[in-house]
């Protein structure tokens, strides 16, 4: 799946999760000492990495965000990775990598073996088990990059402002950690399980599929509530080819209207990011990489379908012959041109399609974008209505936002 700036493979439904704490069920104010349950969570929750009651971490000055190096990613994590220098206290990733090691002569310890008290298990070198009023401030590291960490002992460690691009937690196993205030883009949480969570003013977007919350698979009510709020929705998976040239129509008809509303606002303001996510140039320059993919190279079989403006999604991982220039910032006009010829490409193909075809499956082999065997025409073409209706209504709030700036 693709939220903006993302893949957008398949046809999920977009969650939007949240609780209210001041609503029904809230702790009513001036009830003494008896605190809600998501007061005495978060409040084990800093007393386990080691924050007080401000937030404030106490690991040592240099872990007070006021001195995290490097600004923040485009989703508007503020801050840069934390860790100490080997000048004072060894580079976090050396010792992360110490704690995977059994204890040597020079007197590691060895987990549960006279680990002394208030330590990690696994001691994470100098400083690990002092008392915080006593352990020298640790420096702030730049990056930590390009290692393997698998099976490390991480506790009771801050990475407040921290930001983590690329890292693999797949099979790990977290417990007693704070997540307020975080943001995460573009991750998978395929197989995972969460117990004994605090969900409180969260808010979710993305493909939503075997998605048990409290007992309730929570993915066909979203499904259904958003047919309900959205009738032209149930629309976008068609079965036959008739529904498909139904699909495509109700998209460029939305679209006109979503592209008039966007003429309205000064051209610099089409190039605006909202919250991180893709400009409007930006999303009709990646609607116009998805039909070319999907359309003109896996069924029409060109192997190099692509226009200089194409744009890929931020997370893939590049391709030599397919163009990805994130700095170009074409006018509206230029991109809407080539946003023409491909809407008029997947019409045609619409217009011509039966239902035999659709049942077909081609493959394509060559470098590029998608390189696959044996896939069906009929996902190919639902991915392009897909990415069609979900960037709109991504296009729709961003334009929205920008103009209540105005």
């Amino acid at each position: 799946m693709m939220t903006a700036g993302r893949q957008v493979m398949g046809s999920g439904p977009e969650a939007l999760v949240g609780l209210d704490p001041g609503g029904a069920g809230a702790m009513p104010a001036g009830r003494g000492p008896r605190e809600s349950r998501a007061g005495r969570v978060i409040s084990r929750l800093r007393q386990a990495v080691g924050e007080g009651a401000d937030g404030g971490p106490h690991l040592g000055p240099a872990l007070h965000p006021e001195r995290h190096l490097g600004g923040g990613e485009r989703s508007g994590v503020p801050g840069g990775v934390v860790g100490a220098s080997s000048e004072e206290t060894g580079s976090l990733v050396g010792r992360l990598e110490a704690a995977q090691r059994p204890g040597d002569a020079a007197g590691r310890h060895r987990p549960g073996r006279g680990v002394p008290s208030g330590a990690c298990p696994r001691t994470l070198g100098k400083g690990a088990g002092v008392p915080a009023a006593h352990r020298r401030p640790a420096r702030a590291m730049t990056e930590i990059c390009d290692q393997d960490l698998s099976g490390a002992s991480v506790e009771r460690v801050s990475f407040r402002g921290a930001t983590f691009t690329k890292v693999s937690l797949s099979d790990a196993t977290m417990r007693q950690v704070d997540f307020t205030g975080t943001t995460i883009r573009g991750a998978l949480f395929s197989r995972s399980r969460l117990r004994g969570v605090e969900l409180v003013d969260v808010e979710i977007s993305g493909e939503v599929g075997n998605v048990v919350v409290n007992g309730v698979d929570i993915a066909p009510l979203i499904e259904a509530e958003l047919d309900r709020r959205m009738p032209d929705r149930a629309r976008m998976r068609p079965d036959h080819s008739a529904g498909f040239r139904q699909g495509w129509a109700i998209l460029e008809r939305l679209w006109e209207g979503t592209v008039a509303r966007a003429r309205e606002l000064p051209e610099e303001t089409l190039h605006q990011r909202v919250d991180g996510e893709w400009s409007f140039i930006e999303t009709l320059r990646h609607l116009n990489f998805a039909s070319a993919s999907w359309v003109d190279r896996m069924i029409l079989g060109q192997p190099s379908p692509w226009h200089r403006l194409d744009l890929p999604w931020d997370e893939a991982p590049g391709w030599a012959g397919v163009p990805w220039d994130r700095q170009a910032r074409p006018s509206l006009d230029e991109v809407l041109a080539v946003r023409g010829e491909r809407q008029a490409t997947v019409r045609r193909v619409l217009a011509a399609l039966t239902d035999h075809q659709l049942a077909s499956r081609v493959s394509r082999t060559e470098p590029g974008w998608p390189q696959m065997e044996g896939c069906p025409v009929k996902d190919c073409l639902r991915i392009v209505l897909n990415e069609e209706w979900q960037h709109r209504l991504y296009a729709e709030r961003d334009l929205t936002a920008l103009g209540h700036d105005d």
